[in-house]
């Protein structure tokens, strides 16, 4: 995978997910490919891995991120980060399929 031409305004920063139900820890490493995950409350806590992502520019500073986790679980969020709020949109290990929406803050 080649380093994007341009790196996205998250790159290189730690922010914090915060979902009815579930907290997670995401940190976008500087080179703009990769993000280290740790999901700390619900039912998925515990998870935690270092993989690859990609981003999509929305409009202003509304990105969709996507990664498949260690687990194989698929994740994409719609994340913005002018206003805070997160979407996340994902698929766990056991097929379950999860719609959550809720708050996004640096860290």
């Amino acid at each position: 995978m080649n380093a994007p031409t341009s790196l996205p305004p998250f790159a290189g920063k730690t922010f914090e997910v915060s979902y009815d139900g579930l907290t997670a820890i995401n940190a976008y490493a500087d080179d703009g490919l990769h993000i280290r995950y740790e999901t700390t409350e619900g039912a998925f806590a515990g998870a935690t891995g270092e993989v690859a992502y990609t981003c999509q520019h929305v409009a202003g500073e509304i990105y969709a991120i996507s990664w498949q986790e260690a687990d194989r679980a698929t994740v994409v969020h719609i994340d913005d980060f002018a206003t805070g709020t997160s979407r996340s949109f994902f698929t766990a290990p056991s097929h379950d399929f999860y719609r959550l929406e809720g708050s996004l803050r640096a860290l």
